[in-house]
């Protein structure tokens, strides 16, 4: 029996969001997207979040343990979609996120959600078979404020 790690919430989410198009490859017999298709959409998301946060060796550490989706609406051929991942928490070695599909306005409709759900990963070494503590730059990286970009001014040089 294993013991419960202490989880730490991420105070203000670290997200990203991505827009793709369903395209014909993402679709089943019936013309709807393919449950495979949310799970691509998520990880290019996950990809966009954690390049963003710098951390460019977390896919080949972190494998996934838990993934729970809820499918709620269909997609369609040509459809624009837009994916979001958050972070909820970081703990001792794992970390939850959360995510939400939506397919945008299209052939009449408005914006449907169409898929949500959570997704957990732990942190592995190369040389472990079990879950590791994620390392500090990690934990700093994900903790650390994050503010959304301001507009860069001139600086007049005559006033320097």
């Amino acid at each position: 029996m294993s013991v419960p790690q202490p989880h730490t919430d991420v105070s203000s989410p670290t997200t990203a969001t991505i827009r793709r198009r369903v395209e014909w490859v993402d679709t089943d017999a019936s013309g709807h997207h393919h449950n495979s298709a949310i799970v691509r959409w998520v990880e290019a998301c996950e990809a966009e979040l954690f390049d963003g946060l710098g951390l460019d060796g977390y896919f080949p550490s972190a494998p996934r343990v838990h993934q729970t989706i809820d499918f709620t609406s269909t997609l369609t051929f040509g459809q624009e979609t837009t994916a979001t991942v958050a972070i909820r928490t970081i703990g001792r070695t794992s970390l939850t996120l959360d995510f939400e599909v939506f397919g945008e306005a299209f052939e009449g409709q408005g914006r449907v959600t169409a898929a949500h759900g959570h997704l957990v990963t732990v942190h592995m070494t190369p040389t472990e078979d079990h879950a590791t503590p994620w390392p500090q730059a990690t934990l700093d990286a994900i903790r650390k404020p994050h503010h959304p970009p301001t507009a860069h001014h001139e600086t007049n040089k005559e006033n320097h």
